[in-house]
């Protein structure tokens, strides 16, 4: 039941990491070992292999119409290969789920290794931890955790190659330059191409230090190029493991239970009797007393499985097996996480949402944690012109990939292999070793492309559930969730509150500011965000409350419901103050900036200015078009600045967005058109689950299995214009696949209350709007 943390987190530990890792590099030590940086020294047809910290492992590619392939292929388990015909392939070590690491990633390599990129191969890595340091993605760390890596290893590979020339053709190598895959000697006239001297490199020591682009010499990086794997998607070729088959596959399906019940007895006759039922049987999916990682969520740790010839059948039996559930009793484990140990208790009951706001109105009247004091903000709002307080509420939330939960796996007595969707195949491999009894070094993850992710398969259970299938029925095994299965195993972003209270002068200057969060099973407070840092008076609260409906990271997670809840109060704060919304937070920025309260403010004060200055320019903030609603919201997480601004109408009670104007300093962009594309996913992400999303609960079961009854948005309701534009400056690339999601929920909300006259406090705000006569 724990998140991804957004790395790097607050204060202290942002700062270290930023001095250690984001900085523009003009030269890098390799600091390169054995483990690190493995060359083939004998190479008979030519080319050389390369393998840098975390990206390694290469093979055959299966093709590819638009280039010659070399002679011969050396398969060394390398990070990049160098073909005798000057062709590169690169083994992509993250796991990719639509976030196009697969593109952005190469693409650094690329270009510090000044090659063609028409001549590039990219292919996707199985996990292999003994070679690659982080398989992982999630987080929006893949391309700010990679970029000194891959540029390391791009120009200590051109190094090496031109070290090669150099020593061929008897000159200095500070004389040799290279483009496109091609060495130059100017005063001799000499040229080669890469293949021609990659046999020859092979041979040379790696160089201690190398020298980097600089960022005016990039040639590919900042440019937009398409999508590695676009044409195998859109012609429909196996990029799934839902696409896999493989002889004698059975396939199994699980029956869940309601939340807070486990299995008592089964009655499995009539589905035994069925066509193509090989089998009905109740898994145990963790071992007892095993102490869970971070991501081994586990919703029930029993359930029911039916297993057999094809999907058909085992759905159909499935609708015959009768199980009688029983209570859990309360559960308390520890929970190896980030910080340490955690402590996770799952109490005994059947949980209701009617139930859950009950609870979570009474806890926020009760005790809670502080997290960050400055200031007396008890005496500055008894001293106060003016204070509005204001509650916010959000509901669970299902993921709703597009594909659901599935996994391949074939167990045998000494080995596993498994093909799935997986971001966080690191976190696995110790739980499967633990359940299946045999050692990690034996079990083999490989990495299929994911039909989305946003923080669900950071988890790793349905790996474990394949794995036990296959062990107990001695066959390959696809395990395969329904839509009704997929919604209803939970993992889902957990229910929040937040009440903010702010204290105003006689001025309207603000003087206090208290926001006091929570949830279950966590609350959402980021105690050292803005407006931390811009206010004398500071206080932030936070309670929570245990549950058995399990949760996990959800795109932003805790972002995703404080941005909204805080960008709305401050909307509704600077109406208050008489000021407008984007000069009472740049107000507040310049406050933080000139003369900044506290020591671990956790953003920086002029980058989020930039965007709200952006923002106001493109969107021509202050000539709104008539007869629309405008909504502004800006909000700093995963190390990405976004401010956007909505300009909505309304048809009756139904709100059009007519425009999306959103401005993102996110450093350095690798791929513009990729990153355009993740900015627009995350944006009508958001609008659809600030709109229509809402999981309830009766009695431990979610009161919506499928589509027909889990509202998201539709193509009609989707903005009609959607523009992003980036800061231009030289900060270190960071990411993007969640940090344009929390702040639209806010501008929606704002847009909507000077659409309808009307302020928007729970989430869904669908179900809520009602346009005032006045606005009418």
């Amino acid at each position: 039941m724990c998140h991804l943390p957004e790395n790097p987190g607050s204060g202290t530990h942002r700062r270290q990491f930023n001095h250690l890792t984001l900085f523009l590099m003009t030269r890098a030590k390799t600091t390169i070992n054995r483990r690190s940086f493995l060359k083939a020294t004998a190479m008979a047809g030519g080319g050389l292999m390369l393998s840098f910290n975390w990206l390694a492992a290469c093979k055959a590619p299966s093709g590819d119409e638009m280039l010659d392939m070399p002679d011969e292929w050396f398969d060394l388990n390398s990070y990049i290969k160098i073909g005798n015909n000057g062709v590169v392939t690169l083994m992509s070590p993250n796991p990719e789920f639509g976030s196009n690491v697969k593109t952005s990633m190469p693409m650094i390599l690329a270009d510090e290794l000044d090659v063609d990129w028409k001549k590039v191969i990219v292919e996707q890595a199985d996990f292999y931890p003994e070679r690659f340091d982080r398989q992982f993605t999630g987080g929006s760390m893949g391309i700010l955790l990679g970029w000194k890596p891959l540029r390391t290893a791009g120009a200590t590979a051109r190094q090496m190659l031109v070290n090669a020339a150099a020593q061929k053709w008897n000159v200095p190598a500070s004389e040799i330059t290279t483009e496109a895959g091609v060495l130059y000697h100017k005063t001799s006239g000499k040229s080669a191409g890469y293949g021609e001297m990659a046999s020859l490199a092979a041979e040379l020591p790696v160089p201690e230090e190398v020298a980097m682009k600089q960022l005016s010499d990039f040639k590919i990086i900042g440019t937009s190029r398409k999508n590695v794997d676009g044409k195998k998607i859109v012609t429909g070729q196996p990029l799934f493991t839902l696409d896999y088959k493989t002889e004698g596959m059975l396939i199994a399906m699980p029956i869940l239970p309601p939340f807070g019940m486990t299995v008592k007895s089964v009655d499995d006759s009539a589905a035994r009797a069925m066509p193509g039922v090989k089998d009905v049987f109740t898994i145990k999916v963790l071992p007892d007393g095993y102490e869970q990682n971070a991501f081994d969520t586990i919703s029930f740790p029993e359930m029911v499985v039916v297993v057999g010839n094809t999907t058909w059948e085992v759905m159909n039996a499935k609708k015959a097996v009768k199980v009688e559930w029983q209570l859990l009793d309360e559960r308390a484990f520890d929970v190896q996480s980030w910080g340490g140990k955690q402590k996770v208790v799952m109490p005994k009951g059947l949980e209701s949402t009617s139930a859950h706001r009950a609870w979570m109105a009474e806890a926020a009247r009760g005790k809670a944690q502080v997290l960050r004091r400055d200031g007396n903000p008890e005496a500055a709002f008894k001293s106060a012109a003016k204070v509005l307080e204001r509650t916010y509420t959000a509901p669970h939330l299902a993921h709703n990939t597009m594909e659901p939960v599935n996994c391949f796996a074939h167990v045998t007595e000494d080995k596993a292999e498994l093909y799935a969707p997986i971001q966080a195949p690191e976190f696995i491999r110790r739980t499967l070793a633990a359940r299946l009894g045999m050692p990690q070094e034996n079990i083999h993850i490989r990495l299929a492309r994911m039909g989305g992710g946003f923080g669900q398969r950071a988890y790793g259970h349905h790996l474990v559930e394949a794995a036990v299938i296959s062990q107990k029925v001695k066959a390959p095994v696809k395990l395969v969730y329904t839509r009704e299965d997929d919604m209803t195993y939970g993992i889902y972003r957990p229910t929040y509150t937040a009440t903010y209270r702010a204290a105003l002068d006689k001025d309207g200057n603000l003087i206090a500011f208290h926001v006091r969060g929570g949830g279950i099973p966590e609350h959402a407070v980021h105690a050292n965000r803005f407006p931390a840092g811009a206010v004398d008076n500071y206080l932030a609260e936070g309670w929570s409350l245990p549950s058995n409906i399990t949760i996990g990271a959800f795109r932003a997670p805790r972002s995703n419901f404080i941005a909204g809840a805080e960008q709305s109060f401050l909307d509704e704060l600077a109406e208050l103050a008489g000021k407008d919304p984007i000069d009472f937070r740049l107000e507040l920025l310049e406050r933080a900036k000139k003369n900044p309260v506290g020591k671990d403010n956790d953003y920086d004060p002029d980058r989020y200015a930039s965007v709200l200055k952006l923002v106001r320019e493109k969107s021509n903030w202050d000539q709104p078009p008539s007869g629309v609603g405008r909504g502004v919201a800006a909000y700093f997480c995963h190390n990405t600045y976004v401010a956007e601004v909505v300009d909505m109408r309304m048809e009756g009670t139904n709100p059009v967005i007519e425009n999306v104007v959103a401005a993102v300093d996110c450093g350095i962009v690798v791929n513009p058109d990729a990153a355009r594309n993740m900015g627009e996913g995350g944006i009508i992400d958001g609008i659809g689950n600030a709109l229509f999303g809402e999981l309830t609960f009766k009695d431990g079961v979610p009161e919506k299995n499928n589509f027909h009854q889990y509202r998201m948005i539709r193509q009609k309701e989707t903005p009609r214009n959607v523009e992003i534009h980036f800061v231009q400056n030289e900060h270190d690339p960071t990411g993007l696949g969640e940090p344009l999601f929390p702040p639209i929920f806010a501008a929606v909300a704002n847009a909507l209350y000077r659409a309808t006259g009307k302020r928007y406090y729970e989430q869904p705000f669908a179900k809520h709007i009602a346009v005032s006569p006045a606005m009418m």
